[in-house]
């Protein structure tokens, strides 16, 4: 793959450091979420993943309606994204819900959206690494 845009960003003291993009355009403050025993003063990795899968999807989305002439220009994704213990270690989990607009049925709405988990670059780099839930709404 030719990558057509790289982002680059660097994050200090882990997650309760800053993480700076190399444009200065995102400069944020991190702290661990209160339920895993930090301040929650500052934002954190998941929400931060949660923000860009979300915009993602959602670009995905738009993708694949316009090619299915459906609008779908005012749907919404959430993203919610969990963390916890696995094993040793952590693992992630991932919940998309698509609020669709009234217009689009519930038949057409249901096949976009996989259509968008098939496109969607996140979804791409999970598949198969973390469980992804797919809710239509």
């Amino acid at each position: 793959m030719d990558a057509l845009y790289t982002a680059v960003a660097t994050a200090t003291h882990g997650r309760d450091g800053r993480a700076v993009s190399s444009d200065g355009k995102l400069d944020l403050g991190l702290s661990l979420p209160v339920e895993l025993g930090g301040d929650g003063k500052g934002t954190n990795p998941e929400q931060l993943f949660a923000a860009g899968y979300a915009a993602c999807f959602g670009s995905a989305l738009g993708l694949v309606g316009r090619a299915a002439k459906v609008d779908v220009s005012d749907a919404a994704v959430t993203a919610e994204v969990g963390i916890g213990k696995q094993g040793e270690g952590f693992a992630l989990k991932v919940t998309l819900r698509v609020e669709l607009p009234d217009s689009v049925d519930e038949e057409t709405g249901r096949k976009l959206v996989e259509q968008a988990h098939q496109v969607c670059p996140y979804s791409n780099a999970t598949r198969g690494n973390v469980p992804v839930e797919l809710v239509v709404e």
